[in-house]
């Protein structure tokens, strides 16, 4: 999913970049003011764990290889604002000193991996939510299956981008089909992966998880109705 250098031209590679800041700088405004203080250790959890995990390839078909993207996991643990902006700083650390991607590039891998999956990936969790119970498997089910068609759609988007700028040389309908049937695979293991440690989560911490606010109730402090007794002189 990562785009090297060279992939794209340079008008396809500017627009990326310029989608990619105005995503990042609406995402970090709206994070810092959304953003609740217990949750701030938990967005560098989980961008460190999505670093970590992202360096973990794991075999898919044919000799190809797929990894998480962490979208929808950064998302519902963090919401969709934070989660942008945790994935967006891995992908721009994996670039700069691993050359995961390249930096002509990056505005775009942004766009896929930190947007695209982050958002519309979100969006489907919050309507699988509507339809699947109201309880933490439901969540942990959503979060999967969210996940699993955030990296369909990431695939897409960079369909649609070496469409626009692609300079590989390959047919747009060649490159569809083969990012389609690839990146549907990985995204088994990232809907796997992001049920998993949604579950794992919602088990220790469930009152961290931003994607389950609805299902925690608030408290009421109510007056005590017990009228005090004197005691006869």
């Amino acid at each position: 999913m990562h785009i090297p250098d060279g992939f794209l031209n340079a008008g396809a590679s500017i627009g990326g970049a310029v989608v990619a800041v105005g995503g990042l700088s609406v995402s970090i405004r709206r994070t810092t003011q959304i953003l609740e203080e217990k949750q701030a250790p938990l967005a560098g959890l989980v961008a460190a764990f999505i670093f970590a995990v992202q360096m973990l390839n794991f075999p898919v078909a044919a000799g190809t290889s797929g990894h998480l993207l962490g979208g929808v996991l950064a998302a519902v643990l963090v919401g969709p604002w934070a989660g942008a902006v945790c994935v967006a700083v891995v992908l721009i650390v994996q670039s700069l000193l691993f050359a995961d991607g390249g930096l002509t590039a990056l505005g775009v891998n942004i766009v896929n991996m930190a947007l695209i999956a982050v958002f519309c990936g979100y969006g489907i969790f919050l309507l699988l939510r509507r339809v699947v119970p109201r309880t933490h498997t439901g969540v942990t089910i959503s979060a999967g299956v969210a996940a699993m068609l955030s990296v369909v759609l990431a695939a897409v988007g960079f369909t649609i981008e070496y469409a626009i700028g692609g300079t590989g040389g390959a047919p747009v309908g060649t490159v569809a089909a083969a990012m389609a049937g690839v990146h549907l695979l990985i995204g088994i293991g990232e809907g796997v992966i992001t049920a998993m440690t949604v579950g794992a989560v919602l088990a220790a911490r469930p009152d961290l998880v931003y994607g389950t606010r609805d299902l925690i109730a608030p408290v009421e402090l109510r007056e005590s109705t017990v009228t005090p007794t004197r005691s006869a002189p």
